[in-house]
Formats: structure tokens, C-alpha cells, sequence
């Protein structure tokens, strides 16, 4: 058999378990979602979302691209943040980052991408707004693990320069906006804490985009 193959295989027994374990699995899960969650996370296949969150299919929106970037022009992005906020009214947006990711990486090489290097820009961009700290940490891999988070927590302030989360923040009190990084090495999430409050009025001196 395929590792093609196998997949059907895999989807079978998967769709058993949970029938075994709930007769009306399938049944709730198509009626419709309401996930208290939007991921954005990158798109390396070591880093699946539902599974590292321990929440099961419905719990979680799911956004995932190169480095877990959220770019202004990408309108698949500010689709599913759009979607995500006025529609399901979810209460939390995550950008997931991860330790080792090759978007990254590459973003900070001396090299020509081709299609990508407008894509890996944004990430340059973020060296560059923190190229002081950055420059000043003399190990070369605990500087491109600081340049994650940096990376996330930028990714973090884009969305809340949006539209859609400042006015339903105002109104509701949701969604709020949270940092995370994935270790590979265990397995761990780390919340780097960002503070949404703070955060969402700082950017308003500039982006505001409610009025209020």
C-alpha cells in the first residue's frame, strides 16, 4: 500500500474511533461551528494545530502560511480574520510562531528566492524594526529564536490594527489577541505574553480605525 493509500486507510479507522467513542460525532460536526479560537499559525507540518492545543475538530479556525505572516494585502488572511470575527465570533486570535522555522531562517539569508522574497520581506522588515536587539546577541541561533517571537508578536499587532477586531473589541470585549511559540525540541507552547490591552491602544495613536 501507498503512503497515498494509506491515508484512506488512516481516515477510516479515524472516522470509526470517533464513532466508537461518540455515536453522534459526525452529526454534531456538521450542523455547524462555533470555534472559541482563530490559529495562525506557519505552515510546517510539524506544527499541527488542533493537536498541540489538545482541542478537537470545531474547536479551532484554522489560517496557516509561510512563517505565520499576516500582511495587510493578503486578502486570504484578512478573509479568514473577517470571516473569523464577524461570523463566528471567536473570542480569542492566536498568531503561532515556532523555534526553527525555515521561512525564517531563509528570510535572513543572503539569497535570491525567487517568488518568495516579497512574501519573506515582511519578515526582513521585522529584523530591521529590532535590528538593535537582534544584532546584539552574539548567538547566531538564539538570535533567529528571538527573531520568531519578534516576528509573532508583529504578526499580533497587524491584526489588531485591523478593522473587524478593534471595532468588535469595543463593542463586545472580544476577540483578544494573543503570542504564542511552538518548541519543537518538546513540544511546549510558550505565551509570550502580550499584553492586548495595552497593545490595542497604543496602536489606535495611529491606526484607529473606530472613532472611539
Amino acid at each position: 500500500m501507498t503512503p497515498y493509500d494509506k491515508i484512506f486507510e488512516n481516515n477510516k479507522a479515524w472516522a470509526e474511533e470517533q464513532l466508537r467513542a461518540d455515536p453522534e460525532f459526525f452529526n454534531k460536526l456538521s450542523v455547524s461551528q462555533q470555534p472559541d479560537f482563530l490559529y495562525i499559525g506557519c505552515s510546517d507540518s510539524r506544527v499541527p494545530a488542533n493537536q498541540i492545543m489538545g482541542l478537537a475538530p470545531g474547536d479551532v479556525f484554522v489560517h496557516r502560511n509561510v512563517a505565520n505572516l499576516v500582511n495587510n494585502v493578503d486578502l486570504n488572511v484578512m478573509s479568514v480574520i473577517n470571516y473569523a470575527v464577524r461570523q463566528l465570533d471567536v473570542k480569542h486570535i492566536i498568531v503561532c510562531g515556532h523555534y526553527g522555522c525555515g521561512g525564517v531562517r531563509a528570510a535572513m539569508q543572503p539569497k535570491d528566492l525567487g517568488i518568495l522574497n516579497p512574501w519573506l520581506r515582511n519578515i526582513r522588515d521585522v529584523y530591521r524594526f529590532h535590528k538593535q536587539e537582534l544584532d546584539g546577541i552574539a548567538d547566531e541561533t538564539k538570535r533567529y529564536e528571538r527573531l520568531v517571537e519578534l516576528n509573532v508578536l508583529e504578526q499580533s499587532i497587524n491584526i489588531i490594527k485591523t478593522a473587524a477586531v478593534q471595532k468588535s473589541y469595543l463593542t463586545r470585549g472580544f476577540p483578544i489577541v494573543h503570542s504564542w511559540v511552538f518548541d519543537l525540541r518538546n513540544g511546549i507552547l510558550q505565551d509570550l505574553k502580550l499584553d492586548f490591552v495595552q497593545t490595542l491602544h497604543n496602536i489606535q495613536e495611529v491606526y484607529d480605525l473606530t472613532k472611539e
